[in-house]
């Protein structure tokens, strides 16, 4: 594999919000220690509420500003402006401009998996986000509950995604690799 090659699989290009993501320590560099990416979100948008059972997760703004929600409270980080969210703890992001930041996952556990089918559902897949047609919310109901252990959604709420899940395995969905 060529330099520019490797270089190009450390890119998570989302098309849009939440941006183009550079992974710096990927789980396998860390011994699976921590997920560390450099995100660049020139969009606006704002992720749903969430929260990571078994992982702290954190942000430090390196230029603009992001709007962080912890368990109902909202606050606004600034260049230069950190802010760990402990495990289990229900949070979101939202963006109004544009924001450099590092974001971190610890431990790693199979974030950056996630992250990548992810991508791939809403770059090759064309799964809009939030979905607006019913193989796209279940294709994503499907990815959700496969990492569960990572990301556990509050709104919408996880039991919607189980169900979701279900349906698509019925229906012989797959999720990409």
């Amino acid at each position: 594999m060529t330099t520019k090659q490797k270089e190009k699989q450390r890119i998570l290009d989302f098309d849009g919000f939440p941006g183009r993501w550079e992974i710096q320590k990927s789980a396998a560099e860390t011994d699976r220690e921590r997920f560390q990416t450099r995100m660049v979100i020139e969009e606006a948008g704002q992720l749903p509420a969430h929260r990571h059972p078994s992982a702290e997760e954190s942000y430090e703004v390196l230029s603009g500003s992001l709007e962080v929600q912890v368990e109902g409270e909202w606050t606004t980080l600034s260049a230069g402006e950190k802010h760990t969210v402990p495990a289990g703890t229900i949070h979101s992001f939202k963006v109004s401009q544009p924001v450099e930041m590092i974001n971190v996952h610890q431990p790693a556990l199979r974030y950056e998996e996630y992250f990548r089918r992810f991508q791939k559902l809403k770059v090759e897949r064309g799964v809009e986000m939030p979905p607006k047609r019913p193989k796209g919310m279940i294709l994503l109901g499907m990815l959700q509950v496969e990492y569960e252990r990572e990301f556990i959604a509050t709104s919408p709420p996880q039991w919607l995604f189980r169900i979701l899940a279900r349906l698509g395995r019925l229906l012989g969905y797959e999720l990409p690799k």
